[in-house]
């Protein structure tokens, strides 16, 4: 598995690195989900039903291995695991607020303007 530092130096376009970060069907809404408040793995499970614990823990790995978010271990039994955004995860919320905004406006009918593309050199 490659580091984050070593992804970036592959990556010529910025936007590759967002995506290669972000990427995976259920990380932008376990980060989502995260904004508000530190949330347990049965949490995460119960607020996105459709991801199988495989998925989750996975994406949570991936997500922590980028430093995206924190994960702290209660020593308890059973043990308590708690997951929450780092403080270089919340670098992210200017990004998710932004892209939370274009979807709302681009689920709306209508909402999608017109593209005109000239073929005219």
């Amino acid at each position: 598995m490659e580091s984050g530092a070593e992804a970036a130096v592959e990556r010529r376009c910025p936007i590759e690195t967002v995506i290669h970060v972000l990427g995976g069907k259920w990380k932008p809404t376990i980060l989502w989900l995260l904004l508000d408040s530190t949330k347990r793995f049965s949490e995460l499970e119960k607020l996105i039903p459709e991801v199988t614990q495989k998925m989750l823990a996975q994406h949570l790995r991936e997500l922590e291995n980028d430093r995206l978010v924190t994960r702290t271990i209660y020593p308890s039994v059973p043990p308590k695991v708690e997951y929450s955004l780092s403080d270089y995860g919340k670098t992210l919320v200017p990004v998710m607020e932004v892209m939370c905004e274009w979807g709302e406006t681009h689920q709306r009918p209508g909402s999608r303007p017109t593209v005109r593309v000239s073929t005219q050199a």
